[in-house]
């Protein structure tokens, strides 16, 4: 077997794309109870032509379309938020690890050893 393809690392984005993820179920939870409701409480409004479709057609349509609309949406702002947060503290971490390294080195100079 082997291991993982990718190294996992803390996602400093994940509250972020929580808070996102949660507000666009929300619009598309509410968009889709609206569909629901008209077809409950007035079944002959969904039969109204709109050119040659009916209001549920296109309803229905657009609520597919509003779908990937946000699931579009929603990757476009995570993978920004990662780019900019997650990469930010692989920085941090790097530059944490280069001053041990250079500590490590001036310690190593001010016993008496050679400069690599």
């Amino acid at each position: 077997m082997h291991g993982p393809a990718q190294e996992w690392k803390k996602d400093s984005a994940s509250s972020i794309k929580e808070l996102l993820g949660v507000w666009l179920f929300f619009l598309y939870l509410i968009v889709y109870v609206g569909f629901i409701v008209i077809n409950v409480v007035s079944p002959k409004f969904m039969s109204i032509d709109v050119g040659s479709l009916n209001v549920a057609i296109t309803y229905g349509m657009g609520l597919i379309v509003l779908a990937m609309v946000l699931a579009f949406a929603y990757n476009h702002v995570s993978t920004h938020a990662e780019e900019l947060l997650n990469n930010g503290h692989e920085i941090e971490e790097d530059d944490d690890q280069g001053k041990h390294r250079n500590n490590d080195r001036d310690q190593h100079q001010r016993r008496g050893g050679k400069a690599e």
